[in-house]
């Protein structure tokens, strides 16, 4: 998989077994869940899938046996959901190929992954009441995908404005961009590096790339917000990186 990180320490997973914190837990973490899903199944997961129930159950899942001792939570977590979501589609290809849809209309047939776990039932119907919402304005969506980005910069010290400044426009100069985002993307100890300091590794990069120092010089800041929206779930901001996202293993 690739790279995924975020700011889930393992004492706050610890902490959600109670079932006073997990309801919040989970419903803070929902982008970490529809990321790990979609790179599960190879494809966009939304509340209104059914594997988008077999995520959250996962992740119930994963709070519930989690322990230090089995390393950092995200980690365990992810593992947990793969494999779940593995066996959820398995299933589901089982089924398709046992039922006819005849059968399904006859009977009532209904696929939807049953959730028995009272507190993904719960986050799952806020999620889906806020999902329809927003379900036929994509104009918010991209809104919501901006601001967060926008706070998510501010911790390097530029704004999401700023990149229409620092933007690469030439093709080889995109390519020269693209190398450098992509060696961070694959490379976890260099993002998290990146993010703890707030800085662009540039020395690490040009040791480990042809990308000329006036490069990441000129476009520190278009490389740190397109290895962050790469890295995270912004679907409508990464489609205008393409030529990068495609270069990526699924």
């Amino acid at each position: 998989m690739g790279v995924l990180l975020w700011n889930i320490t393992d004492e706050s997973a610890v902490n959600a077994k109670n079932e006073a914190y997990r309801s919040d837990f989970i419903a803070d973490h929902v982008r970490f869940i529809r990321a790990v899903s979609q790179k599960a199944v190879h494809h966009r997961v939304t509340e209104h899938d059914d594997e988008w129930s077999a995520a959250l159950s996962a992740f119930n899942e994963a709070i519930e046996k989690y322990t230090p001792e089995k390393g950092r939570f995200t980690s365990f977590a992810e593992t947990v959901m793969k494999h779940r979501l593995t066996d959820f589609l398995r299933q589901e290809y089982r089924f398709s190929n046992e039922v006819s849809f005849e059968s399904l209309a006859l009977e009532g047939g209904d696929k939807s992954l049953e959730v028995q776990d009272p507190v993904t039932i719960e986050i799952q119907k806020k999620l889906e009441a806020e999902a329809q919402e927003k379900a036929y304005d994509p104009g918010a969506r991209a809104r919501e995908e901006i601001e967060e980005v926008q706070t998510l910069l501010s911790r390097y010290g530029f704004s999401f404005f700023d990149l229409a400044d620092c933007s690469p426009k030439a093709s080889k100069t995109k390519a020269e961009c693209a190398g450098a985002v992509l060696i961070l993307l694959r490379n976890e100890d260099l993002f998290r590096k990146m993010r703890d300091t707030g800085t662009l590794p540039a020395k690490e990069i040009l040791s480990r790339s042809n990308v000329k120092p006036k490069i990441l010089e000129r476009h520190r800041k278009y490389i740190i917000a397109a290895a962050e929206i790469l890295n995270g779930d912004y679907p409508l901001l990464a489609s205008y990186m393409d030529y990068i996202r495609k270069q990526l293993p699924l």
